[in-house]
């Protein structure tokens, strides 16, 4: 059996006993199971691929170029994704414009990285992530605060620069952000996992054997969508995913010396599920606007909620299928081609409601009118009238 495929299934398999385990699994205990995973098991999964590599100037472009891809993604969102939405819905437009440039690679996309590309290409990743996180975390805080300000109906005598500095906080008190600027200090002191002791040596690498078993049953386990606007949601993952694709291919075309797991690294990165954290942001929102009585939200945080719950399945099952036929996906006009079909399809009942729409209003403009004269008459236009029936 071909390697890809059986690691593919090996992957799905334990993603399945998550599904079984969700009748046993309250929804309030998958919250300590996500701590463990981003608090633990990715941390040290992250410490010991950095530990790996050679430190050079160079490594400062992968965060650059996922800092490119959010806000490349996040125009796209204002002026092209969430375009098909009526324009009353300015709500859940900027809930999209908030989802949809955010990444959350640490549980929909470096389990994977891990099993099919190893440990190297696992630590460029969580360097690009630093990128992703500082998007996530203070861009789309601040962009967030600005709607709510021009939305808001009172005057916030409190300043935005107390909650940034909370967000800053918060960012380097994150462990993962910890072991990333511990491991580029040792890297750049010259030291490697071998330099620590062997008891903290053999400590990390059990934990980080638990990563991939445990964020694949949190999958399968937090799985619960809700079908109202399901529709809708996934025709805006899948553009998503089309124009991700398409500004994969750009780049694989434009830097064609990369290796296929440097290809492959690039496809899937973007591919990740919507991040968490612009969901946090869109909730404090919400609190303080139910505190001022506000009649109009800034954000549906129920709809960023919902695409939530479809983004981590539908990445998962993606990033799958680029790994097990990845022969396909390192080729940038394969990347390109499937990018464009992917938009056309999403975008082709928009197209034909609209044609439909402007061939109904040219019907109506060719329709003859009938027009029914006044009744009111004047005195002059009596007489003639009793004249004409006289004769």
């Amino acid at each position: 059996m071909n390697f890809a495929l059986q690691k593919t299934l090996e992957l799905i398999l334990i993603i399945g006993l998550g599904v079984l385990l969700q009748k046993k699994v309250a929804k309030q205990d998958l919250k300590g199971v996500k701590v463990l995973i981003l608090s633990v098991a990715l941390p040290a999964t992250i410490f010991v691929a950095l530990l790996k590599i050679e430190l050079n100037g160079t490594l400062l472009a992968y965060p650059l170029m996922a800092l490119t891809f959010n806000l490349l993604m996040l125009l796209a969102s204002k002026y092209f994704l969430a375009a098909s939405l009526p324009n009353e819905e300015n709500s859940k437009k900027r809930t999209l414009m908030m989802l949809l440039p955010s990444t959350a690679p640490g549980l929909s996309c470096f389990p994977f990285i891990v099993a099919y590309l190893g440990d190297d290409t696992l630590a460029l990743a969580a360097l690009a992530d630093i990128g992703n996180k500082i998007f996530v975390l203070i861009l789309l805080y601040m962009l967030a605060m600005h709607w709510y300000r021009k939305n808001s109906i009172t005057e916030k005598k409190e300043s935005s620069k107390s909650k940034l500095k909370g967000l800053m906080v918060s960012l380097i008190n994150e462990p993962i952000n910890m072991v990333i600027v511990v491991g580029l200090i040792m890297l750049g002191f010259g030291l490697n996992l071998s330099s620590l002791p062997t008891f903290f040596q053999n400590t990390a690498l059990s934990i980080k054997g638990l990563m991939t078993p445990l964020v694949l049953l949190f999958i399968g386990m937090a799985v619960r969508i809700n079908s109202g606007e399901f529709k809708l949601i996934l025709s805006m993952l899948l553009r998503r995913s089309g124009l991700a694709f398409l500004l994969s291919g750009v780049f694989a075309f434009i830097l064609p010396s990369l290796t296929p797991a440097m290809i492959l690294l690039l496809v899937v990165f973007p591919q990740s599920a919507c991040s968490f954290w612009p969901f946090a942001h869109m909730s404090a929102i919400q609190s303080m606007e139910d505190k001022d009585k506000h009649p109009k939200p800034t954000f549906d945080v129920n709809f960023g909620l919902n695409i939530l719950a479809c983004s981590l399945p539908f990445s998962t099952l993606l990033i799958i299928g680029i790994f097990s036929f990845s022969d396909y996906f390192i080729n940038p006009l394969t990347l390109i081609g499937i990018g464009t079909v992917i938009l056309a399809i999403t975008f082709a009942p928009d197209i034909l409601k609209a044609i439909s729409y402007n061939s109904r209003q040219k019907v109506n403009d060719s329709t003859p009118h009938i027009t029914i004269a006044n009744n009111n008459f004047n005195h002059e236009d009596k007489k003639n009238l009793n004249e004409a029936k006289a004769s």
